[in-house]
């Protein structure tokens, strides 16, 4: 939300609310009309209608009112095109060339009558046309005004709601868990989005699976050379020739862009500059309370979770004497596993600073994801009816997508690492699909497979995961500063050279690092406990989830962490101030360099926290915004033994810098 157009958006509807008003109107009202509601991004604009007025911009009944009253007035000029033209709209352009998107309103409409008016509201792709329906079969319009007031101002409501409470909440999350925040949304986005490409993907190629047959046996008529090779594929004679054909239309797509991405990765010797800038952007997000989440998904991957139900599998299909099945499932696995470790051998790609060896290209994890989930799909996909038959490949969509961007959370591999990996393993479940449906017709009872395979998998993740997500963050943690400032430099001169801001866009979350520490925390520790301070252990999920417990006093709930250089706190100490609703807070953190007699540096700041409890939903410690340095002056009184100094930075802001061990046995002055 701090981006320069939203920031523009913001002061031009503060400085005009009416006009704002008019605009919410025009979104809604050309969201309800025909054949403009299909391009028209309602959700995405009234979300940050909400999210304006959660922040206090515009107020909530105006927005409510002009949202509902545009989409009011959108389904009612729609129901007089629909009321004026009758039958004969569907042969006016362009209904007499896409007919469906009046037959999906009119099925409705003829299932649920009068209901279908508010049913059709919330669904996408019959919203602009019912309207438009019930005027072409005449409902008249006092039967129809309530109902599509009524839904109007529900879906106003419901579409405005999620902004709205994101923008209530904002202020006080973002300041403590914005690149939580941020990680799930992009997960969540990332899942939606390939949910959505499976799913479309799959409807396109069903609906034109018959048109690219035929398409198929005129160019073998026309090629008789090339056409012997495949007509083995396209045989209309037998019933698996369209999916056959789909299939391999999809490996040639897909091979030629693998080859494409390989080419410009050994074009470019290394990693693309995409990579690198996404690289960057996850690196910065790292949050405490996202890593171990992150490591916990991104071992779905991994043989331990992979194996059990790739093995109960193979044993369910050689019990059931399914013995070609089988043969084409341990090929799918075990030379997609070799020829992956072969390729990624054979290619030497520079891995990302923060991955250690063994995370090269492709991707073996998410390749193998790929390829045990996918080459299931093809397995069982057939003997489910209809439209059923695409959730294996959602679900196999789903698997590899979180498998994937948890490892690009963790920095363990570069993107285009996961999507090599995963466009090699649709290629090879594509070859082994082909071959198996080619000579393979006899079909079996696929409900209690699934239930086995998807059932050992979700077993073998929840033991497996949380068992070796502290194993595998390890791997990545922070790398090991690099600078290295001479010890006596760093007390005179050298300590004005370090950060004394958190790197932060947002001006708000750019606390001031007011505290220096040469040496171990753990006497600092002592000195402030022994004067009332307390240190907190870093907040974990359940920590966080009790935040929302009303019965736990304040002084209780959970200080959530903050990073640095995508680094978590070192140390956390609070202490009470001086009303109930407000404590100190003292946050220390790895500092971006070391002394050359080998003593830890750490970066600090102290902050007074005020109890924010935003939608009356949750409790949270959040910096005030208009500290009076109290907490400053409270940690430095504390410290008062160590002998620190104070001076100001270049920045203008107060450092404190002090020993916890001086060299000597004196402290310095």
């Amino acid at each position: 939300m701090d981006s320069a157009w939203l920031e523009s958006a913001t002061a031009w509807i503060a400085a005009n609310p009416t006009a704002a008003g008019a605009v919410i109107f025009l979104i809604a009202f050309c969201d309800a009309l025909i054949l403009v509601g299909i391009v028209v991004p309602a959700l995405p604009l009234l979300f940050a209608v909400g999210a304006l007025v959660g922040l206090g911009h515009i107020s909530g009944p105006y927005a409510l009112a002009c949202a509902a009253l545009g989409a009011f007035a959108g389904d009612g000029l729609s129901y007089w095109v629909g009321y004026r033209w009758g039958p004969q709209l569907r042969q006016r352009w362009p209904f007499s060339r896409y007919p469906q998107w009046l037959d999906r309103g009119e099925q409705l409409f003829r299932r649920h009558g009068s209901k279908s008016i508010v049913i059709a509201r919330f669904v996408g792709a019959v919203r602009p046309f019912v309207p438009a329906i019930a005027g072409m079969l005449r409902m008249p319009m006092r039967r129809y005004a309530l109902p599509s007031l009524l839904a109007c101002v529900a879906w106003a409501a419901a579409f405005l709601a999620p902004g709205w409470v994101l923008g209530a909440s904002y202020e006080a999350v973002a300041a403590v868990a914005d690149r939580l925040a941020l990680v799930l949304g992009g997960l969540l986005a990332a899942v939606a989005l390939v949910y959505a490409c499976v799913l479309y993907t799959w409807r396109w190629f069903a609906a034109h699976a018959n048109n690219l047959l035929a398409r198929a046996l005129r160019w073998t008529r026309r090629h008789p050379r090339m056409g012997r090779y495949a007509e083995a594929l396209i045989d209309p004679n037998r019933p698996e020739s369209a999916s056959l054909a789909l299939l391999a239309v999809c490996l040639l797509g897909i091979s030629w862009v693998w080859f494409t991405l390989l080419a410009s990765l050994l074009a470019s010797g290394g990693p693309l500059q995409l990579d690198h800038s996404i690289h960057e952007l996850m690196w910065s997000l790292r949050n405490p309370l996202a890593d171990r989440l992150m490591a916990g998904l991104a071992t779905l991957g991994e043989a331990a979770v992979l194996a059990p139900a790739a093995l109960v599998a193979l044993g369910y299909l050689l019990w059931r004497r399914r013995w070609m099945a089988a043969a084409h499932w341990v090929a799918a696995i075990v030379f997609g596993l070799a020829l992956t470790s072969l390729l990624e051998a054979a290619i030497d790609m520079p891995r990302p600073p923060t991955a250690p060896a063994g995370f090269g290209f492709p991707s073996v994890a998410v390749t193998m994801t790929t390829i045990v989930f996918g080459f299931f799909a093809v397995l069982i996909a057939r003997e489910l009816p209809g439209r059923q038959r695409v959730w294996p490949y959602l679900l196999a969509g789903v698997v590899t997508t979180v498998v994937g961007f948890a490892r690009l959370y963790l920095g363990a591999h570069w993107p285009s690492d996961l999507v090599g990996g995963t466009l090699f393993g649709i290629v090879w479940l594509l070859v082994l699909g082909i071959a198996y449906r080619r000579h393979v017709s006899r079909s079996f009872w696929m409900r209690p497979l699934a239930v086995l395979f998807y059932g050992s998998f979700a077993a073998a993740a929840i033991w497996h995961a949380p068992r070796s997500a502290d194993e595998l963050l390890a791997k990545f943690a922070a790398v090991a500063p690099t600078r290295v400032l001479a010890a006596d430099d760093w007390w005179s001169r050298d300590w004005a050279t370090l950060p004394q801001h958190r790197n932060e866009r947002d001006l708000r979350r750019r606390w001031p690092l007011d505290l220096q520490v040469a040496g171990p925390l753990e006497p600092l520790r002592a000195a402030l406990q022994a004067q009332g301070w307390r240190a907190q252990p870093q907040a974990d999920w359940l920590a966080t989830i009790a935040l929302l417990d009303d019965d736990m006093p304040a002084q209780e709930q959970a200080v959530l962490p903050a990073t640095l250089d995508a680094q978590a706190e070192a140390l956390l100490l609070l202490r009470p101030g001086e009303t109930p609703d407000e404590q100190y807070a003292l946050r220390l953190w790895p500092a971006p360099a070391t002394l050359d007699d080998g003593t830890p540096l750490w970066l600090g700041t102290a902050q007074v926290l005020k109890l924010n409890k935003p939608l009356d939903a949750a409790a949270l410690w959040l910096p005030s915004a208009a500290d009076d340095a109290r907490a400053h002056a409270a940690a430095a009184r504390a410290l008062a033994g160590f002998g620190g100094v104070e001076a100001q930075g270049f920045g203008g802001t107060p450092v404190l810098r002090l020993r916890t061990q001086p060299a000597g046995g004196e402290l310095p002055r």
